[in-house]
């Protein structure tokens, strides 16, 4: 994978009906645009910080050679699901019915601009606000991430972010 990569991630709602549908499209339309383009549950990321950490752990995984996956996108949901196995990292992406949703557009500059400028996938909503963690995101974070009372009372409440992003960084430790 070439290291001069850049992303963009975008967010909003967007009500998928067949995901299995879904994924074919976009991912055609990535194809054609020389992109990689990874939907994910915004409600299950603590921050912006959360989801720009799993795309670099992911980035600097496929430039050393040590990624999981064969495809950055997923490589990109393994790390932001804190999972060293794929397939549990499919619980952070979307799902069929209503999603609040991040993409990360991924490619050389040029192409990411053109993929942007033709992905009408969303309703967009300024990022900052849906990646940021909230007392709304607590119960499925937590469940998502494994972190139960004893973490919680240790680190507290408002460390919640950080724990997550532990998880991130550990990925590539847990079996």
């Amino acid at each position: 994978m070439e290291t001069h990569m850049e992303y963009r991630i975008i967010c909003g709602t967007l009500s998928v009906p067949d995901l299995p549908a879904f994924l074919k499209k976009t991912n055609a339309f990535a194809k054609e645009c020389g992109v990689t383009i990874q939907g994910l549950n915004s409600d299950l990321l603590a921050g912006e910080r959360h989801l720009n950490f799993a795309i670099e752990k992911a980035l600097r995984a496929f430039a050393e050679g040590k990624n999981v996956a064969k495809d950055p996108g997923i490589e990109i949901m393994r790390y932001a699901a804190g999972e060293r196995q794929i397939g549990r990292s499919f619980l952070i992406g979307l799902s069929e019915g209503e999603n609040r949703a991040a993409f990360v557009v991924l490619g050389e500059k040029e192409k990411v601009e053109k993929a942007l400028s033709g992905l009408k996938l969303l309703e967009e909503w300024p990022c900052a606000g849906q990646l940021a963690y909230t007392a709304e995101k607590r119960k499925g974070i937590l469940e998502k991430f494994g972190i139960e009372d004893p973490e919680l009372e240790a680190a507290g409440e408002e460390r919640i972010p950080e724990l997550v992003l532990e998880r991130v960084a550990l990925a590539d430790l847990s079996k």
